[in-house]
C-alpha cells in the first residue's frame, strides 16, 4: 500500500514529473483525433450511422450515409494512437518508476512525443512515404527501449 507521504514523494520526482507531462502531452494528441474526425464528417459531408442524418430528406440521407478517403485517414490515424500511446503510457510508468537517469528518461519521453506528432502531421497530411513509416518506427523503439530497461532492471521470474 502507497502512503501518502511516500505518494507526495513519487510526485516530486523529477523523472516521474517529466513522464507525467510527456504522457499528458499525448494522451491529449490522441483525444483530439475525435473531434478532428467529427470535423472531417461535418466537412467532407460523410456519416457512418443513421441517427446521424436522420433529420435530412430520405434522399438526401443516402448521399450522407458513406465513407469518404479524409475521414477514413483521419480514423486511421486516431486507431494508430490507440495501438502505440497506451503501451507507451503503461510501459513509460513502469520505466519512470524504475529509476532513469532524467536525461535518458527525457530523451526517451522527447522522441515518443515528437514521433507521434510528426506521425499524426503525416498521415493526416498524407505526406510521401517513409515520413510517416518512420515516425511510427521511432515511436516503437523508444516503447521497447523502456519496456527492456523495465525488463533488466525488475525482472522477477
Amino acid at each position: 500500500i502507497c502512503k501518502p507521504a511516500e505518494m507526495e514523494k513519487l510526485m516530486e520526482n523529477d523523472v516521474f514529473m517529466a513522464f507525467s507531462t510527456y504522457a499528458a502531452i499525448v494522451i491529449l494528441k490522441m483525444m483530439l483525433m475525435a473531434p478532428m474526425t467529427a470535423y472531417y464528417r461535418l466537412t467532407r459531408g460523410a456519416f457512418a450511422n443513421d441517427e446521424d442524418v436522420s433529420r435530412k430528406p430520405a434522399e438526401e440521407r443516402k448521399k450522407l450515409l458513406r465513407a469518404h478517403p479524409d475521414v477514413e485517414r483521419v480514423r486511421r490515424c486516431h486507431q494508430n494512437d490507440l495501438e502505440n500511446i497506451i503501451p507507451f503510457v503503461v510501459i513509460g510508468l513502469l520505466y519512470a518508476l524504475s529509476g532513469p537517469e532524467l536525461s535518458t528518461a527525457l530523451l526517451h519521453f522527447r522522441l515518443f512525443t515528437g514521433s507521434r506528432i510528426f506521425h499524426t502531421i503525416a498521415y493526416v497530411g498524407a505526406l510521401p512515404q517513409p515520413s510517416r513509416g518512420l515516425s511510427w518506427m521511432l515511436g516503437m523503439l523508444v516503447t521497447f527501449s523502456m519496456a527492456y530497461r523495465v525488463l533488466s532492471t525488475v525482472v522477477l521470474l
